[in-house]
């Protein structure tokens, strides 16, 4: 048995939220329209997906991961370790030290709930995306 998901991931208090559902393929598109749905805890929305495939044979009773893609940032600003640097703001020492650390070339930044900054993978793809008007209840 084989089966697609996309996993969302919403910043959280600590970690990530995640949100997987089951797709048909990895399709960008249709992967980008589910996201516009997604709302975690504290008003939370998608800053990215990445795509997965889970497969099991007949005599196995779990499934496992066997391909996975490169993550897909629903937006956010690019910057270079010495662009943060050049910015000169008393703030970003903590995020200075942390690409330096890691040996993180680039970060990207996305507001489209709460602000979150996270290095970016040479075969990770930042999307031109827009953030939808969503529904108040």
């Amino acid at each position: 048995m084989k089966k697609e998901f996309v996993a969302f991931y919403s910043p959280g208090s600590f970690v990530s939220e995640t949100t997987e559902h089951e797709i048909e393929s990895w399709d960008v598109g249709v992967a980008t329209k589910m996201a516009d749905e997604i709302c975690e805890r504290h008003g939370a929305t998608p800053y990215g997906f990445v795509f997965f495939t889970r497969e099991r044979g007949d005599d196995e009773l779990n499934s496992k991961r066997t391909e996975s893609s490169p993550f897909y940032f629903l937006g956010g600003k690019v910057e270079t370790l010495q662009e943060v640097k050049d910015r000169k703001d008393p703030a970003d020492e903590c995020l200075i030290g942390n690409m330096e650390c890691n040996d993180w070339g680039r970060v990207v930044t996305n507001t489209n709930s709460w602000k979150t900054t996270l290095p970016l993978e040479d075969d990770d793809v930042v999307l031109d995306y827009i953030v939808p008007k969503r529904r108040t209840v």
